[in-house]
């Protein structure tokens, strides 16, 4: 109590300082005389003016605040386009897949790519389809653009696809304009390699190069690529010829499965004469 006595001694001065400006301020609110209503009207309005010139200066708070929604915001609008564009590009990807199915006589199962290696010599893709599909091993698979590869093995419910990018890949080929037959292999890089091609035999850089009704695998008349690179050497026999690949195997994320199996008495009576 003494501690508090001391103070109000102490600050005195400025106590009945505040306590006579409050009752002046009272008695001016509560007096009505035209002087004071002049007085209390000049102080509004250069309240209102000060108020009205520095109304430009925004609020520091307000604006922080008012940032961090908008932020929020902009965020829910970039991932909400991010999902419109995956589904337009998925659904551009299925039309033409559609159109790949509505143009070919073979019967084929959509499946979507689940796994893949695409960093070894023998470079496989998992799709997401198996036996209780129909799939079966040495079935084909393709994009809209050509020829993937062919399933390896089979589960009830996944299926392993060998794709072109594997060292044990072959296929019967033909280059289409010059009707030229040949073997297509990977022998690493990104590019095919075709095979046994004489010297003498018409191929060039630009040539479309198509499955070949010579092969037990593969139903002819699919694409596979575009011969990108031809060269000679010098007493060989064969030219070396380079295919690029019609589908970007590093890319592929839906592929079909052609519903085709090699004809088992073709192939017994034609590993019969090559024993």
């Amino acid at each position: 109590m003494r501690r508090l006595v001391d103070i109000v001694l102490l600050f005195k001065e400025y106590l009945l300082l505040i306590f006579y400006v409050l009752i002046s301020l009272l008695l001016l609110a509560l007096n009505d005389a035209p002087q004071i209503r002049t007085i209390r009207s000049l102080t509004l309005a250069t309240i209102g003016a000060v108020e009205s010139a520095f109304g430009f200066i925004p609020n520091y708070f307000e604006l922080r605040s008012e940032n961090t929604i908008l932020r929020e915001q902009n965020l829910s609008l970039s991932e909400e386009l991010i999902r419109l564009r995956e589904a337009k590009l998925e659904n551009d990807r299925l039309r033409q897949l559609l159109a790949l199915k509505e143009r070919s006589p073979f019967t084929y199962v959509a499946a979507t790519v689940v796994g893949k290696t695409m960093h070894l010599l023998q470079n496989t893709i998992t799709l997401d389809v198996g036996e209780g599909d129909g799939v079966r091993p040495n079935m084909p698979i393709v994009t809209e653009g050509g020829l993937v590869g062919r399933v390896l093995s089979t589960s009830s419910r996944y299926a392993i696809g060998q794709i072109l990018w594997n060292k044990d890949f072959r296929a019967s080929a033909k280059v289409e304009r010059g009707r030229v037959d040949a073997i297509l292999q990977w022998e690493g890089g990104e590019h095919l390699s075709l095979k046994n091609v004489a010297k003498t035999q018409d191929v060039l850089i630009g040539d479309l190069v198509i499955t070949s009704e010579y092969s037990t695998i593969y139903p002819s008349g699919i694409k596979i690529g575009i011969v990108s690179k031809t060269s000679q050497t010098p007493g060989a026999l064969f030219q070396t010829i380079e295919v690029a690949p019609s589908v970007d195997l590093s890319r592929i994320e839906q592929v079909f499965v052609i519903m085709h199996t090699a004809d088992s008495a073709r192939v017994a009576l034609e590993q019969k004469h090559t024993k």
